[in-house]
């Protein structure tokens, strides 16, 4: 199931009794963080909550603000439009151990898979939903919204201060679009932003990450990266920018594989990117390689922050977001948090690619106290001595696998 934008997933949520409505003013400096923790933390992930006026700097901000949305077993699934993560599960240990059909139902099964993975292949589009505001920051929009306060800067969205010692204001659920600038082959990660001003942020992309490796052809060639970033929309879209997709596989097509969908793509106004149709806010951009600024602390999943350090800048070019747009974002601290669940949905699904490539393992699991990623339990089916060694050192050559600090 797609979601044609992320209000109708709201809507859904309420649907099912997983949404709880602030009507009054609540402010984005700490006591959304507050609230947030508490739900996170409460038995079950608690509910997805909208803060129907959310306030900046005490000025209610004409977005509403959703959080906790998929901090849930129930809730993940329901962003990805499934009963059970379970699902979707089985459906990539079908295709990655898809063999001759030998029946007629064993060929209708494949056929029907075969179906999923042409949805995956995305759309081109003239314009969408996620245009119907245009704000472009040229010398004569600046000089227009200085006399009119007409057009809405990074300012004016309900970006939250977490947590008491942060550098700033993060964006927190950013899907960050970059583009090889050999190959054209495009990359969708999440990389938090600390909002310096109006039209700066900070792009917290470590050295590992592909968006980084992008970030450095252009400054080996000496040119201005282009970078959109694109903010709500289907679900879906934030779960593929966090996946632990192998390198080289497309985040898009892996969304459109989810939604059983096609993921529409429109032409940004400002720079050569494309990005989905159907999303709430579309931040566009570059950045100047070289250029970098202090980021930071930022109260992080260990529940300490971490240190100040140089990141790439982001400029913003123009902004588009929709008439109804609603902004989501999330938290992260000592766990569990919403982050815990959007991982083990990620452990579950990717199980089967893990095994694709050491067919011993039975189950994997990465538990809460762990703070997710730092600690990991696997089971096998043990042959011979010593095989734990040679599964322990596999899976920490695996993307993110290599920050487990035990295995």
């Amino acid at each position: 199931m797609a979601y044609d934008s992320f209000s109708v997933f709201i809507s859904a949520l309420e649907s099912a009794g997983e949404l709880r409505r602030f009507k009054m003013p609540v402010a984005t400096e700490l006591e959304i963080t507050e609230i947030a923790d508490r739900e996170m933390k409460s038995p079950g992930g608690g509910k997805a909550l909208l803060f129907e006026q959310p306030t900046v700097n005490g000025v209610v901000s004409k977005f509403p603000l959703a959080i906790n949305s998929m901090g849930s077993r129930r809730r993940m699934a329901m962003a990805l439009g499934l009963e059970s993560i379970q699902e979707l599960a089985d459906q990539m240990q079908l295709i990655l151990k898809a063999k001759p059909p030998t029946s007629l139902k064993s060929a209708w099964k494949l056929a029907m898979q075969g179906l999923d993975l042409l949805n995956a292949k995305p759309k081109h589009v003239r314009s969408g939903p996620c245009k119907e505001v245009v704000r472009r920051f040229d010398e004569q929009s600046e000089v227009r919204s200085q006399k009119s306060g007409d057009i809405p800067t990074l300012l004016d969205l309900p970006i939250l201060q977490c947590w008491p010692k942060d550098g700033g204001r993060f964006i927190t659920f950013p899907c960050v679009h970059t583009k090889d600038p050999d190959t054209g082959e495009r990359n969708l990660g999440m990389y938090r932003m600390q909002v310096y001003d109006s039209q700066t942020t900070g792009m917290h992309w470590q050295v590992h990450k592909v968006g980084a490796r992008h970030g450095k052809r252009y400054y080996e060639r000496g040119e201005r990266m282009p970078v959109a970033v694109t903010i709500g929309g289907d679900p879906a879209y934030t779960f593929a920018a966090t996946a632990p997709l192998p390198d080289g596989l497309d985040e898009i097509l892996f969304a459109g594989f989810i939604r059983k969908k096609s993921v529409e793509l429109v032409k940004c106004e400002t720079i050569d990117l494309e990005v989905p149709a159907d999303v709430d806010f579309v931040l566009e951009g570059y950045v100047q390689p070289g250029e970098t600024r202090a980021e930071g602390p930022f109260g992080d999943h260990t529940g300490f922050y971490t240190p100040v350090d140089d990141y790439p800048v982001f400029h913003l070019t123009a902004i588009t977001h929709r008439r109804d747009a609603v902004y989501p974002c999330t938290i992260v601290g000592i766990p569990p948090m919403e982050d815990f669940h959007m991982g083990a949905a990620s452990v579950a699904v990717f199980l089967p690619v893990f095994q694709m490539n050491f067919p011993e393992i039975v189950d994997m699991a990465l538990p809460a106290e762990g703070v997710f990623h730092n600690l990991v339990f696997v089971s096998i089916r043990k042959q011979y001595a010593w095989q734990a060694y040679k599964i322990m050192h596999g899976l920490w050559g695996m993307g993110q696998m290599m920050f487990s600090k035990y295995i």
